[in-house]
């Protein structure tokens, strides 16, 4: 009788069509969810006009998605670890299309925060898990970029969103934006059907018929006999505890990813929120404005997918770190007013080293934590994250309510980005003493 450590087999082994698949269907769903985000942004300056809201208003409206996102990476995430990732994908997947459906009917700004906040805590359910199982079965070799090219659905997403919305907004209104939701439920049947569930899961389950049908549409060149087991090297790891994510020399690297996440996600949701209005009141026309989220959004998939690349040769902490000093240098650029052109391409830019970083961070976290503890862990990190999230829009509602000038604004923008530049520095020295610790540590 075999014992074969999947973990180990998928690192050797090629990158095949059954990867390629959960590839697809990952970042299809992440499409959706980065529909769902960004739309938000769409329609905001037409929901101000319409409900006579006021800034600080809008940005708390804003808000009560991210407030569920909050919950929903927090409670979902760990759920995953215990229910399996298939399950916790497709439970958030329902629960976020369904309820930006249902924001379509809503009349009153009372109403459009309930369903903006059920469809939030799909939402954040449904990143972790994603990347949780992405992560698991990318080898270890292409895991960045494998996690990074899955999320650039995201982006995907909202370059969809700011496409749809120039085209539907001013002749339609913003409801339609959210009908649109109704299409994506059609890919819950193909996922429960194609998605396949976590080999470590299922191996901590006992379930080895389930697990080695999986593992033979991996590597169908190594035949199993019927005596073979299959193993999972983190199979037996500690709880899946939020006190498990500081043991094992882990504390610094866990705080200094939280911080990098608040700040991340602030930025992101920040701009994500307020870039059409604040463009608009700059002087931008309203078909500029919208192209503007379309760019930040391009700008996140190119910079993820080039930062995960980048992050498999020469390690994801460094290139995060010169992320996030371009963002804050291109961020406070936006504000000296520049030309149409050299504002696509200071967004493009600001998009890459923020969107497309939070998508590096969820990578650097899926890498720090064994296999019992990793959902657990990108759900706090992604909880955290969704702190500074709801910070974003009622921060950018508050300061553009006292009207100070557009380079004061965008200085004050930039702020998180070079925060988050420091902790990440700190947290690839930290990573590199570890590293080093455990290498000269005796045998």
């Amino acid at each position: 009788m075999r014992s074969i450590d999947v973990n180990e087999a998928i690192d050797r082994g090629r990158f095949g069509r059954f990867q390629w698949m959960v590839v697809a269907l990952c970042g299809a769903l992440l499409v959706v969810d980065g529909y769902d985000v960004f739309v938000a942004g769409t329609v905001l300056p037409t929901l101000i006009a319409e409900w006579g809201l006021t800034k600080p208003q809008a940005g708390a409206l804003q808000a009560w998605a991210l407030f569920g996102m909050m919950f929903g990476a927090l409670v979902l995430g760990p759920l995953a670890d215990r229910i399996g990732r298939k399950k916790g994908i497709a439970i958030s997947f329902l629960l976020f299309t369904t309820a930006t459906l249902l924001t379509g009917f809503a009349t009153s700004p009372e109403q459009f925060k309930i369903f903006r906040f059920i469809a939030g805590l799909g939402c954040g359910g449904l990143m972790p898990n994603a990347v949780a199982l992405m992560n698991e079965y990318a080898p270890r070799r292409l895991r960045g970029t494998m996690v990074a090219l899955m999320f650039s659905g995201y982006s995907v997403g909202g370059m969809v969103a700011a496409g749809m919305g120039i085209g539907i907004i001013p002749s339609y209104g913003w409801k339609p934006m959210f009908f649109v939701a109704a299409v994506p439920l059609l890919l819950l049947p193909l996922i429960l059907w194609k998605l396949p569930e976590s080999l470590g899961f299922l191996i901590r389950q006992g379930r080895q018929d389930e697990a080695r049908r999986i593992f033979a549409r991996i590597d169908p060149a190594t035949p199993l006999a019927a005596d073979d087991r299959l193993t999972f090297s983190e199979a037996k790891g500690a709880s899946a505890s939020i006190a498990e994510l500081f043991r094992h020399g882990r504390t610094l690297r866990t705080l200094m990813l939280w911080l990098s996440f608040f700040c991340c996600l602030l930025l992101v949701y920040l701009l994500s929120s307020w870039l059409p209005k604040v463009l608009q009141e700059a002087g931008y026309a309203e078909r500029a404005s919208l192209l503007s989220l379309f760019s930040l959004n391009f700008g996140g998939m190119a910079g993820a997918i080039a930062g995960g690349r980048l992050g498999d040769r020469f390690g994801l902490p460094r290139i995060v770190v010169g992320y996030f000093a371009a963002a804050a240098l291109s961020i406070a650029m936006i504000g000296t007013n520049p030309g149409p052109g050299m504002l696509f391409l200071l967004v493009f830019v600001a998009g890459a080293t923020t969107i497309g970083t939070q998508i590096l961070l969820y990578a650097s976290v899926a890498q720090l934590y064994n296999l019992s503890v990793r959902s657990t862990g990108l759900g706090w990190a992604s909880g955290v994250g969704r702190i500074g999230a709801i910070v974003g829009p009622t921060l950018g509602g508050v300061l553009l309510a006292r009207e100070l000038p557009l380079g004061q604004n965008f200085l004050i923008f930039a702020i998180p980005a070079a925060v988050s530049a420091v902790a990440m520095l700190v947290f690839a020295l930290a990573n590199s003493g570890n590293r080093d610790a455990t290498r000269l540590a005796p045998a």
